[in-house]
């Protein structure tokens, strides 16, 4: 039986769209398939709920500063590869594919040393630290966005091609009626702005809700995803109205792609994962993203990418407080044309069915691998 390997991890961000994958995987064929991830923190929860079989390995942080978690992380690094290393010579897959974060570098990296051909896929416009290593034993290289080719040197562009970022099918076959239904608001005719701060929670994001949420139930239903530990954010007001229409969840999953249906805007950091998402069910956004200096600056770009298609407004540095949120969500609630215009250009973008794509490149790299073995 073909056997495909997974890798990746360290937030929603990099699992979700991998999981896409292997569900296309799955449709297409009988390929057995299996994970590996960080042995700490969100990966195991979230492959393994998805009925993947899961291994943890020790994993670590590349950090381009200098900080004494970098020597411990060596360590974990080196760990992580000799673990990588046995457990691919057990399960000798035909093909390795990665979504990204720290963890995969060394099961990348293993899979070069055992001549297993390795995919990886970068989802942000910038290729990452890990996306540029992995990149050095990739066979094939898989971006979202046609200018992200350019930031690869001349021999390794080559190896690239643009497939879009891939999103759960849930998102494309979601429905508004069940979100509302799931929310409690079926028969309410208001709008309803959901903020999302991805998988982890964004502090940023609940306090700028904190600070507008009262006058934003004016006019609309708030969904808040305040991420897993954030539930001191939620709002504590007595005012009725808010207590009505404000409806805070810690972690939304099952049910999060018929909440995004639901919603008439979305108001979110700007990681790849939920971005594309909200495309895939054409939503406008209003993005928050997480500065450079916090970040590498990925979700600028990411954001900015968005804004210049007409699908999303950008809230960052100056601009990114609670009286431009309400502003801004206020007058996409009230101007229908243009909140149509922006959702319009979202559905424009995330149209097509990446993880369909991808699945049938990974299984193409498969399928020669196991002609060469035969």
């Amino acid at each position: 039986m073909t056997r495909i390997v997974f890798t990746g991890g360290g937030t929603g961000g990099h699992i979700f769209p991998g999981l896409a994958v292997v569900d296309e995987l799955k449709s297409m064929s009988d390929a057995d398939i299996a994970w590996i991830g960080s042995s700490r923190g969100i990966d195991r929860e979230i492959v393994s709920g998805h009925g993947v079989r899961f291994y943890g390995i020790p994993s670590g942080k590349l950090r381009r500063y200098l900080d004494i978690r970098n020597l411990i992380d060596v360590f974990r690094i080196i760990a992580g590869c000799f673990c990588a290393f046995f457990l691919l010579l057990r399960l000798r897959p035909s093909v390795v594919f990665s979504k990204g974060g720290f963890v995969s570098v060394p099961p990348c990296f293993a899979a070069w040393l055992l001549h297993i051909p390795v995919i990886t896929h970068e989802c942000d416009f910038s290729p990452g630290l890990a996306t540029r290593i992995n990149s050095r034993f990739a066979t094939r290289i898989l971006v979202s966005y046609v200018d992200t080719r350019d930031a690869f040197d001349s021999k390794i562009k080559a190896k690239v091609t643009v497939t879009g970022n891939p999103v759960r099918g849930a998102f494309y076959a979601a429905s508004a009626e069940r979100g509302r239904a799931f929310l409690g608001c079926s028969d309410s005719e208001l709008p309803i702005v959901m903020v999302q701060g991805g998988s982890l929670g964004a502090r940023q994001v609940n306090d700028l809700v904190a600070g507008c949420v009262d006058r934003l139930c004016e006019t609309c239903i708030v969904v808040h995803q305040t991420g897993s530990g954030n539930a001191d954010q939620t709002t504590s007001s007595q005012n009725p109205i808010v207590r009505e229409r404000y409806k805070p969840y810690p972690f939304i999953r099952a049910e999060m792609a018929d909440v995004v249906a639901a919603a008439d805007i979305v108001v979110s950091r700007s990681g790849a994962n939920a971005i594309w998402e909200c495309a895939a069910a054409g939503k406008p956004m209003i993005l928050i993203p997480l500065e450079k200096g916090s970040s590498r600056g990925d979700q600028v770009e990411n954001a900015a990418y968005f804004v210049s298609k007409g699908a999303a407004v950008m809230l960052s540095g100056k601009d990114a407080t609670a009286e431009q949120l309400l502003d801004t969500a206020t007058t996409l609630v009230r101007n229908e044309t243009l909140r149509r215009e922006m959702a319009g250009n979202s559905r424009a973008l995330g149209a097509a069915r990446p993880a369909v794509e991808i699945a049938r490149i990974v299984l193409e790299t498969s399928n020669k691998r196991a002609g060469v073995a035969r």
